[in-house]
This record gives structure tokens, sequence and C-alpha cells, in this order.
């Protein structure tokens, strides 16, 4: 035997062998991941008993997962998000202040680059639905205003849909930039959203597809809060009595999210305008954690 049989993998030492090789990485947060990542991939193939049809069956999937993902679709996002991988990462990195808004998940639909409007301004650009106005404030966690914050909002429609899943619609819709008032305020106005099915036509869905998983979200607007001095903040709201607000497949639900919709019949509107249909409004006030 030469002196570089141990080295020669084998089942039983393939996995010191591995570590070993990928503690030879520069950097030292990098080489802590690497090889805590191949211990753990390696225990995990044990454990299952992964099969060679197995494993090449996974790796089709991830290819698929990465050809259906682009600029308008984070297909790679959507499965973190199922898995509850996207909400550990989520919850790990934002222990705030208990006063603080709590964040959640980005989701996979998010974009970068969405168009400002104005105090109130209208985001549904006429698209069918009931008027919602969603008012309120940001703060700091002292209580005093921040002025200037930029509201990156974004949702469904009204039938649960995205334009990145409607092929005839090749521009950004319900998604808006607002910016913070000095004194905090901020008015959207959007149309109410509606509960939705995750997309079910990649590899994700028709793997949810094969287990009791309910699949859907319950209504919500996204939103992301940057400001300079503070934490950037990634949450949504949820409506009141909203149908799979215990089961949200992407576990993003957390009470102190949930708002109600107020009902309001024709009349003036939080914009300063008026409405000829009854409109809907929710509050609620975001508290910010300094950076």
């Amino acid at each position: 035997m030469t002196d570089t049989a141990p080295h020669l993998a084998t089942e039983e030492n393939i996995t010191a062998l591995a570590v070993e090789r990928w503690a030879s990485t520069h950097d030292p947060r990098l080489r802590e991941i690497m090889t805590a990542l191949v211990r753990h991939l390696h225990d995990f193939t044990r454990e299952v008993g992964l099969t060679e049809d197995e494993w090449m069956a996974a790796v089709r999937w991830l290819t698929r997962t990465g050809q259906l993902s682009d600029d308008k679709r984070e297909e790679f996002i959507l499965a973190s998000d199922v898995l509850g991988l996207s909400m550990l990462v989520v919850e790990m990195n934002h222990r705030t202040d208990p006063e603080a808004t709590p964040a959640t998940v980005l989701g996979p639909f998010h974009i970068d680059g969405s168009p400002m409007l104005g105090f109130g301004g209208d985001m549904s650009d006429g698209l069918p639905g009931t008027p919602l106005f969603v008012t309120g404030s940001v703060t700091s966690l002292d209580g005093s205003p921040v002025g200037g914050a930029v509201l990156d909002v974004w949702q469904a429609d009204e039938d649960g849909t995205y334009e990145a899943q409607l092929p005839e619609v090749d521009e950004a819709r319900l998604r808006a930039r607002y910016t913070t008032r000095a004194d905090g305020s901020y008015c959207v106005r959007t149309i109410a959203p509606k509960g939705y099915s995750i997309p079910m036509d990649g590899p994700v869905g028709d793997l949810v597809a094969r287990t009791g998983i309910s699949h859907f979200r319950p209504a919500h607007v996204h939103f992301l809060i940057t400001v300079d001095g503070h934490r950037p903040l990634i949450t949504h709201l949820f409506r009141e009595g909203a149908e799979y607000l215990d089961r949200d497949v992407v576990f993003g639900t957390k009470q102190d999210l949930v708002v109600a919709f107020e009902e309001h019949g024709p009349g003036p509107t939080p914009d300063g305008g008026r409405s000829g249909l009854p409109w809907l409004e929710a509050r609620y006030d975001f508290v910010l954690q300094p950076a």
C-alpha cells in the first residue's frame, strides 16, 4: 500500500476527507460555513440512506428551480420559504426590541425600482378591487417620528396574482415606493389584497403537492422600510379575519402584524380626496430599530 492510501475515499472516511479539503477555504467565515455544510449533508445522506436515483432526482429538482428563477420570480426563495428556512433566518437575525415591528420573509416577488408615488398615491392604477388606504406613522423606538423613510410596498391583485405570474403583463403593477412626511406619517392607496396560493406550476409546487401542507397564504401587503440610522425592516400587514392566518405556507404570520380593515362608506378619504365607492382603511404604526 502506498503512502497516499489514507487519502483515498471510502464510505467511512469520505466525510473527514471532504471536511479537511474545505477547511483550506481562505475566508474564516466561509470556511466555517462550508465545513459545517459538508458534515451535515453527509450526516443527512447517511441518515436517510440516500439512493443514487434519489440523488439524481434532487439534482434535477435543483436544476429546474434555477431555470425557473429570474428577475421577476425567485423559485429558490420560495423553496426556502416553504421549508421554514427563510423565517428561521429572519428570526435569528432580527432579535430586536419587543417594541419594534416584527420582521417577516421577503418572499419571491419583490422587485427593485418600483415607481415613487406621493402621499396617498394610488398604486393600484385602476385595477379592479375595493379601495384600501393603509395609513399610520413610522417612528423610532423612542417614539420620535422618522421622516424621509422609504416604504417599498407590493402585493397581489384581487385574484391573488402577481404580475410575474401573468405572461401578458410586462410592467410593474400593485407596487410602489412612498416616503414618510416630516412627522413620520404615510398614506398608501391600493386595493384590498386577497389570500392566494403560492405558485404551484414549478418544482416547489410539485413538491408541496405531494404533502398535506396548505399551499395558501393569508391576505397581506408587503413592506420594505429603509432609512438612514435604522435597521431595514421587511414585514407584512395581514388582514384580520383572513383565511389561512394560522397555516401560512411560508410561516410568515405574526399576531402583531394582523390588522383590522375598517369599512367606510363613500366620502372623504385619508389622502385628502373623496371616494365615490365604499373603501377600507388599515391603520398601522411601524416602529424601527435604530442601527
